[in-house]
């Protein structure tokens, strides 16, 4: 406990003890009031305090003035012991929830406890200091000691260890690295003493985005948090207008009309039930704790959530649309063939890897890895890379063309057709076929069991994307028993395939894309969820993402939407649940039934039970 909530138990002890005491001694009149007055305001003066504070700045109906208005009319008829109780109730109830809520935030807060305090810089001399984080500049060498976290995203330069990345990734095997490994800021270095070249800033870095994720997710309401706001705004003045009703229309039509006694006191005193029965606590509490417990847990598994809006759109997925390269496989290409034709095999590598050096892509990567020596960019002139098509480069002096076969029916030049399955970089010199580089990709470990898993959850249909070669494409469809492929395509083709999907599927049926590079970013936007590969994915594909997986598994797509689905339905048990409890109990307060005890149990009781269970989607893991 805080040291506030330390203090609303020790008020909460005092005034139980006063009104034990008091129920030992027998006094009446005046004596009476104002001893039941020192445990009420010892317990609720600050319920008063935020009443008189609203009313003066004009927003009069929330839960303050509800109790309020109902222990001052309940000791006003006399009724000191349950005007005290109902005070002594609602703020155990609310010391609860305050310590409910403070244990969600500190779970979420221990599982993301990955900010760094610290970088140790190594300068020119040699020398170790430690500096802020956002202080550190791009290409500057870190040293990270055994037990640190890492404090930037960089490239290991020397030395080798086994890195904690359950805080990013969920995944609680260790994870071995040594040179030339890139590694994320906020995994805890475990053993071995390593130095990293950074290559993002701090506010850039892996760690950063992820708090600034989390920390924002909340403002992203979801339909249901907006529906609570919108229905606390305009419910909480109707019942207060409806006890005030209750307790004068009955009477007065008794008086004037039916010319019998009026009962005020009953009906106040009923009016005064309605107003505890009607505090809207326990759905204005309970369904955005819901949100933030679910995002919460879904962050613990490594499944970045970027608001509750998000969360509530992935329980309703029905169609998951794959690209493929660094998706559904590992985006760890291998030369597996060189087919030349009037041009020595080696030197087709050697003008293919540089007229590639320039990019990014792991097939670029895949070359320059099998050409095997170092590469001298200043015999590369001119580059200029064709979205979906491969690149145009000078390379010493002769024009050189590397890509599929798109880009040679762009430039007119026959090609062959490779017979092996794989991905088939042609190359053109001077116009002229010189021949064509077979690449294959490796499937990632848990592709197929991920499909199997999507469609044990309830999806209708899974879809890849790829600009790959249709033999390339129906392989991996096949291996993987994805229901349908397109192949071919373009970064425009993809979102037109996705705008297709969007059009036939039913109303309340939404489709989830799930990609990793810079040309997913548009596809990735226009779907109605859209998931990035985290940990191999593009600055600009997490960024356009409604969803990120930091570990690239996409076994955790089942996860995430089994995560929403836990979340949702939790979500709608306490809105039935607390809209149920207090229809009934307002309908008995109305006619009499229901007393005052009743009420404390409708209110408050109601509260600490759908708090209860909105904590439970925090627990995810079993999922």
């Amino acid at each position: 406990m805080n040291k506030k909530q330390k203090k609303v138990l020790q008020r909460i002890v005092i005034a139980l003890i006063c009104i034990i005491a008091l129920e030992f001694i027998d006094v009446k009149g005046y004596l009476e009031f104002g001893l039941y007055m020192i445990p009420y305001l010892v317990i609720g003066y600050d319920i008063l305090k935020k009443a008189i504070k609203g009313i003066l700045n004009r927003q009069v109906f929330d839960e303050n003035f509800l109790m309020a208005v109902a222990t001052i009319g309940a000791i006003a008829l006399g009724e000191y012991k349950e005007g005290v109780a109902v005070m002594l109730f609602y703020q155990i109830g609310e010391l609860f929830q305050s310590y409910a809520v403070g244990k969600s935030r500190r779970n979420i807060s221990d599982l993301m406890d990955i900010r760094p305090d610290y970088a140790n810089i190594e300068n020119e001399s040699g020398e170790v200091e430690k500096v802020a984080p956002d202080e550190v500049e791009i290409g500057s060498i870190i040293v990270v000691k055994p037990g640190e976290k890492i404090p930037l995203d960089g490239i290991i330069i020397e030395g080798k260890t086994t890195l904690n990345t359950s805080a990013l990734t969920g995944e609680s095997l260790p994870r071995e690295v040594s040179i030339n490994d890139e590694v994320m800021s906020g995994c805890i270095n475990l053993n071995g003493l390593i130095k990293i070249k950074t290559t993002k800033e701090f506010g850039e870095s892996t760690v950063s985005k992820i708090l600034d994720l989390v920390e924002n997710a909340s403002s992203k309401k979801s339909k249901s948090e907006n529906f609570i706001s919108k229905f606390a705004k305009y419910y909480t003045p109707a019942v207060c207008y409806g006890a005030v009703a209750l307790a004068f229309l009955p009477p007065v039509i008794s008086l004037l009309f039916l010319n019998i006694d009026a009962n005020w006191s009953e009906w106040i005193s009923r009016a005064l039930t309605f107003l505890v029965i009607s505090c809207p606590c326990a759905l204005v509490i309970s369904i955005p704790l819901s949100f933030f417990a679910g995002i919460g847990g879904a962050s613990h598994e490594g499944v970045l959530v970027k608001g509750s809006n998000y969360l509530e759109t992935l329980a309703q997925t029905k169609y998951v649309v794959f690209d493929k390269t660094g998706t559904m496989t590992q985006g760890v290409f291998e030369v597996t063939g060189i087919h030349h034709a009037n041009i020595d095999k080696d030197k087709l590598l050697e003008y293919a890897a540089l007229a590639e050096s320039y990019s990014t892509h792991p097939i670029s990567k895949s070359l320059q890895k099998a050409y095997g020596k170092e590469i001298d960019q200043h015999r590369v002139l001119d580059v200029q890379e064709i979205s979906g098509h491969g690149i145009i480069a000078k390379v010493d002096g002769q024009d050189v063309a590397v890509g599929n076969i798109k880009l040679m029916k762009k430039l007119n030049i026959s090609c062959q057709q490779c017979h092996s399955v794989g991905t088939v970089v042609h190359v053109a010199i001077n116009n002229e076929y010189a021949g064509h580089i077979l690449i294959s990709d490796l499937m990632k470990p848990h592709a197929k069991e991920a499909i199997q898993a999507l469609k044990k959850i309830g999806i209708k249909k899974t879809i890849m994307l790829t600009g790959d070669i249709k033999s390339v494409a129906d392989q991996v469809a096949e291996e993987l028993k994805i229901d349908a492929v397109y192949s071919d395509l373009l970064p425009s083709d993809k979102v037109d395939k996705v705008e297709e999907i969007l059009q036939n599927k039913g109303n309340k049926e939404k489709v989830a894309f799930v990609g990793d590079g810079i040309n997913d970013a548009p596809v990735l936007s226009r779907a109605d969820i859209g998931i990035a590969m985290g940990a191999l994915g593009s600055d600009a594909a997490i960024e356009a993402a409604d969803v990120v997986l930091m570990d690239d598994d996409p076994l955790k797509i089942a996860k995430a939407i089994k995560i929403s689905k836990k979340c949702i339905r939790i979500v709608y048990e306490n809105i039935y649940f607390a809209i149920g409890v207090k229809v009934i109990c307002l309908i008995l307060g109305a006619i009499g039934i229901a007393n005052m005890w009743m009420a404390i149990f409708a209110d408050v009781g109601v509260m600490v039970l759908a708090v209860l269970n909105a904590i439970r989607a925090l627990r995810v893991s079993h999922l």
